[in-house]
């Protein structure tokens, strides 16, 4: 039995539409502009019930697998990588919420990121404490009726237009419990270009890539979170809840980095049969054919095991060994597979006139945000040695 079914490419078909439609006619030239998405396209891609892919029916969601989830970032992403990636931190709230949440948790904010009228942002990763989750400084003192969180966050992408932030807090001051110690708070916040919160501050870090999410420093002083909003009512299972949702969160980077990919391939595809040196098609020589192949190759390599990554978690097992791989495979591949068009191209590779520069820019981050690649290869390796 395939993994994809008819279903699954009518869904496709009609999520290329709408980004052919909606999101190619302006991504270079938003790109060129360091200009963030338009809140417009965010809300067509809620009509289309993009954001409510994997939640469940009884709260507005669509109801569908993770195949479906995968096909649906990809196709975002071969439009432009931003798009694509506004899905992903919804995905990680929901799934933090469908696992762990209460259930008044629950009714308060699966609905709207169903609907997309909550539009969360991760505010996991600190200056001294990225990839090592469990040495999080920023602190959740108990208060009347809550807590007040201080410290720093790093990379927390879309902050501004998020009206709620997913923060990893230390609840155990005993910094020595690590991963122990840890807890999810949900912390809401007025939507806007700039952080509008008065005990929140923010400011942009500037990327060579990437350009339609900003991504901010974040400094939290006596902001109040009330205890309704703690991740299941329960200090210091945070760490554990998060690792959990990581899984999802992978599939969908895989995903997005197979968008890319094939962006990148089919456009050096076509030009290689419309430019013409030594009196033929380029692609008619050997060197270029050499290249197409392979990148071909790569490109349904990385998709065909973000699919069986999907599948696995469909079926309802632990894939965080098959997410791992699939994003490794993947950032590997769009990595090469962009520049790889470069080539093809020649100098107009390298020239904003075409969007290949655009997709080798973007492309580049995939290996390092929702866990590195170098993280992935610790939890591809710890897998196979412990079996």
């Amino acid at each position: 039995m395939p993994l994809v079914t008819e279903e699954h490419e009518e869904f496709r078909r009609a999520v290329r539409r709408f980004t052919e439609e909606e999101i190619v006619p302006i991504a270079s030239e938003l790109d060129a502009k360091k200009a963030e998405i338009p809140m417009e396209i965010i809300q067509k891609m809620a009509e289309q019930g993009y954001f409510g892919v994997l939640f469940q029916e009884e709260y507005g969601g669509l109801g569908l697998d993770n195949i479906t989830m995968a096909i649906v970032a990809e196709e975002l992403s071969k439009g432009w990588l931003s798009v694509g990636s506004v899905m992903t931190r919804g995905i990680i709230m929901g799934t933090l919420l469908e696992a762990h949440g209460t259930e008044e948790q629950k009714k308060k904010y699966l609905p709207g990121l169903a609907i997309g009228q909550i539009l969360p942002a991760a505010a996991f990763t600190e200056p001294d404490a990225g990839s090592d989750s469990a040495s999080m400084r920023l602190k959740a003192t108990k208060t009347d009726g809550g807590y007040l969180l201080n410290g720093a966050k790093a990379w927390c992408t879309f902050a501004n237009r998020a009206n709620c932030l997913i923060v990893l807090a230390r609840t155990d001051p005993d910094a020595s419990k690590r991963h122990k110690g840890l807890s999810i708070f949900f912390v809401d916040k007025e939507s806007g270009e700039k952080i509008d919160h008065p005990n929140i501050k923010g400011e942009p870090i500037p990327t060579v890539g990437y350009h339609g999410m900003k991504s901010y420093n974040l400094a939290f002083e006596d902001t109040f979170v009330p205890e309704e909003n703690l991740l299941s009512g329960a200090e210091n299972k945070g760490f554990y809840q998060l690792m959990a949702s990581y899984e999802v969160a992978r599939l969908q980077t895989a995903a997005r980095a197979v968008g890319v990919a094939q962006a990148a391939f089919d456009f050096s595809l076509q030009y290689s049969k419309e430019r013409e040196q030594f009196g033929k098609p380029i692609c008619e020589h050997q060197a270029i054919r050499m290249k197409l192949s392979e990148m071909a190759v790569e490109l349904e390599a990385s998709r065909q095991l973000v699919y069986y990554a999907a599948s696995m978690k469909d079926s309802g097992k632990r894939c965080d060994l098959e997410a791992g791989m699939a994003k490794v495979k993947a950032a590997k591949a769009v990595e090469f597979i962009t520049r790889e068009a470069m080539q093809i191209l020649g100098g107009y590779g390298y020239s904003k006139e075409f969007p290949v520069e655009r997709y080798w820019r973007d492309g580049r981050v995939i290996s390092i945000f929702e866990g590195t690649s170098e993280i992935q290869h610790e939890i591809i390796a710890k897998s196979i040695l412990n079996k």
